[in-house]
């Protein structure tokens, strides 16, 4: 692809970066935002440094937040002993959707795959076990995709959970295998969480 400016080849260069976005998509987008007024501009790209700079992570959960605590976490009608576990915020948007849900969360940052050389010391999965431990929870609902690092995931974490007496479930199987949780339907999604199995059931199947 030919450019007749640097500036418009560099700005392509940094838009097609962004997951789904072609050299094609990321011209029209370029040439879209040059012909808005510039102060849309300079809104769009001051969102994005505050956004890189302000941003925090949940002291609680690791949910994305702005303040130390979450939203979710703050809020004091929130089930504290409940804690659904996931592996980024795009499932804690998709499961709060439903409005089925009314505990906490705890976001792991990804997934157990060793392929891509992402183990448990990758994951905050340390800190849930120490949550466990203190005694603040009562159940773990395991709410990660079904895929093979999801349920490999989801399996390291129950064992880690021996012994500790704390109720271990996952939700039904409404998501089809292979799934991720982003994608299902708010119905589908909301059922699967109020229908959760233990997880010792899921191990059977």
């Amino acid at each position: 692809m030919d450019f007749s400016s640097k500036l418009l080849e560099q700005a392509v260069d940094e838009m097609s970066q962004l997951p789904g976005i072609g050299k094609r998509t990321a011209l029209r987008l370029v040439l879209h935002l040059l012909k808005q007024p510039e102060e849309q501009t300079s809104r769009l790209s001051k969102s994005l440094l505050d956004l890189r700079e302000n941003i925090k992570l949940c002291n609680n959960c690791f949910n994305i937040s702005d303040t130390e605590l979450c939203e979710i976490c703050a809020n004091p009608n929130r089930v504290s002993e409940i804690v659904c576990v996931v592996e980024d915020i795009r499932d804690v948007m998709a499961i709060e959707n439903t409005g089925q849900y009314r505990g906490h969360y705890h976001v792991l940052g990804g997934k157990i795959s060793p392929m891509d050389g992402i183990g448990p010391s990758q994951l905050t999965i340390k800190a849930l076990i120490e949550k466990v431990r203190e005694g603040k929870i009562e159940e773990i609902i395991f709410a990660l995709s079904s895929t093979l690092e999801g349920d490999t995931t989801n399996f390291y974490i129950f064992k880690q959970l021996e012994g500790t007496g704390i109720k271990t479930s996952t939700i039904a199987r409404g998501i089809s295998v292979g799934d991720e949780l982003e994608y299902a339907d708010e119905v589908t999604l909301g059922r699967s969480i109020t229908n959760r199995i233990p997880f010792e059931n899921s191990l059977k199947s």
